[in-house]
């Protein structure tokens, strides 16, 4: 049975390189094949705003690389190749060490064990939407995450944050805000998924911790959340009031989880957009694209059955099945595929097992001759 250490990350991040990486006990290296002559489409960025989805059934929110041309907020200035590539090495790590106990098979079925540490890396988020908080509404521009269950963000007064272009959010000027008590569900749901943090003041505090050591603290709270026209009341959240890491050397908001855990985005609309969201992200920097919450009903929408832990609901896998280079299948055993092959928006790199990376790589250098 294929250990879940072999999983796949499918590639979800644009970037202006292409990279392939094979992981292996012994053997780890990267290829780095330069793609600087791709050039970036012309943007009016005056085009890109929240609307109903084509489908009518739900919201699309454009979807910005934060160092696009069309970026809702400043950014930081971009982290180089070698950056990106430790970042991606540091998430790729913890998820490794996060599925450490899970067997082969079903991962409906899986035996796993919830570490104490349940976030990833954030170095490695790029695409951002500008979703607004509060009432009166005050908008706000945060990294989306689909390995995160918590959304957050940074909120007044705050003890150790970073600055952020938009207009730090004021619980006290909001009057649909309100903090959760220690003894409500929503604190109990925090305290089951190991991000609660005591009490204060008789206010549930949360904490998220990130394999990057990057970690975000304060209260655990509820407001108006308005995604275009759209408006979410009762939206769970962190209001944040201290950070560290990572978390510290970007302006963004705060961050917007998309994970399958009872504090995330999907799951607190699933009422209205029925727990399904799509995102679409550029090929190129040059343009923006969309996130999508509710169903895709379009024709040319390909759909595969999702893979689901149940005591490690964030996550979200797919099964590959085979490889195909020039319409030919590769000659893989199908059990090294068992384990499923995990899905990361916040993941840059293709990672394969060594076996399926070396059958792909000979049959891709062969078809080039």
């Amino acid at each position: 049975m294929a250990s879940v250490l072999k999983l796949v990350l499918l590639l979800l991040c644009a970037y202006h390189t292409l990279v392939a990486h094979a992981v292996d006990d012994l053997r780890s290296y990267y290829m780095v094949l330069p793609a600087g002559s791709l050039k970036s489409a012309t943007v009016n960025c005056t085009d890109h705003k929240a609307a109903s989805s084509p489908s009518g059934g739900g919201v699309r929110v454009p979807l910005h690389h934060r160092h696009g041309p069309c970026p809702p907020a400043s950014s930081t200035k971009a982290p180089t190749l070698e950056e990106m590539l430790w970042r991606d090495q540091l998430r790729a790590n913890h998820i490794r060490r996060r599925f450490s106990g899970v067997k082969g098979g079903d991962l409906e079925q899986s035996d796993v064990t919830v570490p104490t540490t349940p976030g990833l890396s954030l170095g490695t988020l790029q695409y951002v939407i500008t979703v607004r908080i509060g009432s009166p509404a005050v908008n706000q521009t945060m990294f989306i995450d689909t390995g995160s269950d918590v959304s957050w963000v940074q909120c007044k007064p705050c003890s150790q944050c970073h600055s952020q272009a938009d207009p730090l959010f004021d619980p006290r000027s909001s009057s649909t805000y309100s903090p959760f008590s220690c003894t409500s569900v929503a604190c109990a749901q925090l305290r089951q998924s190991q991000q609660a943090n005591g009490c204060s003041s008789s206010q549930c505090q949360y904490i998220v911790k990130y394999g990057d050591g990057s970690s975000t603290t304060g209260t655990y709270s509820s407001d108006m959340l308005a995604l275009g026209s759209n408006a979410v009341s009762n939206f769970q959240f962190g209001c944040s009031k201290s950070e560290s890491g990572l978390l510290l050397n970007d302006q963004t908001a705060g961050l917007i989880g998309l994970g399958g855990g009872a504090q995330s985005l999907a799951t607190q609309t699933a009422g209205t957009f029925g727990k399904a969201f799509s995102y679409c992200l550029s090929p190129t920097s040059g343009s923006s694209g969309f996130l999508t919450l509710g169903a895709a009903t379009s024709g040319f929408a390909v759909k595969t059955p999702m893979l689901r832990s149940r005591q490690l609901p964030t996550f979200y896998f797919v099964q590959l099945e085979a490889i195909r280079v020039g319409g030919k299948q590769l000659n893989i055993p199908t059990s090294v595929f068992s384990a499923g092959s995990f899905m990361d928006s916040g993941t840059i790199i293709t990672r394969l097992p060594w076996t399926v990376y070396s059958a792909l790589s000979s049959a891709f250098k062969a078809g080039m001759k």
